[in-house]
């Protein structure tokens, strides 16, 4: 395992990065193309991600609005695979909603870290590493140190 994935899980595990912002519309790739929706944060949020939070793919705890709390996967970066020239910063929450909550508040818990942004050369690979990168959170979220992250008082309080 690289240093980066060793230094970012070990700060993540202690020091868990929170942030909330609205829903905006993204690239309305998530649905469409992968099957894979995300809740996309503004501009002004992803210019303000930390420099240490490298671009990738990042784990945690996710809440719309006061609703209930969920596990997500979170991609930060440039899509390579799209050559996106915004940085982006894209959730997909692991729950199926049964509408669009774009203008909702979304309050993230990262609480580790997967795999840095990567290139991919076919839309099936990409698909297949998003897959995995959900399988990966899942599991890892099931870990005592994950589960206590849920209950920090920034995703559990009303807004």
């Amino acid at each position: 395992m690289s240093d980066t994935f060793e230094i970012l899980n070990r700060r993540l595990k202690t020091s868990p990065f929170m942030v909330q912002g609205e829903v905006v519309k993204g690239f309305g790739r998530g649905s469409k193309e992968l099957g894979i929706p995300t809740a996309n944060f503004p501009e002004i949020v992803v210019k303000d991600i930390p420099s240490e939070l490298s671009a990738g793919v990042y784990y945690g705890w996710s809440r719309v609005d006061n609703g209930e709390i969920y596990k997500m996967v979170l991609s930060i970066g440039w899509n390579p695979f799209y050559k996106n020239e915004k940085k982006s910063m894209e959730t997909h929450i692991l729950h199926e909603f049964d509408s669009d909550f774009y203008g909702s508040t979304l309050r993230i818990v990262m609480t580790g870290y997967i795999r840095p942004e990567l290139n991919f050369g076919s839309l099936t690979e990409l698909v297949d590493a998003i897959k995995n990168d959900i399988a990966i959170a899942q599991s890892s979220l099931e870990k005592s140190d994950h589960i206590s992250h849920r209950f920090l008082e920034f995703i559990q309080k009303e807004i």
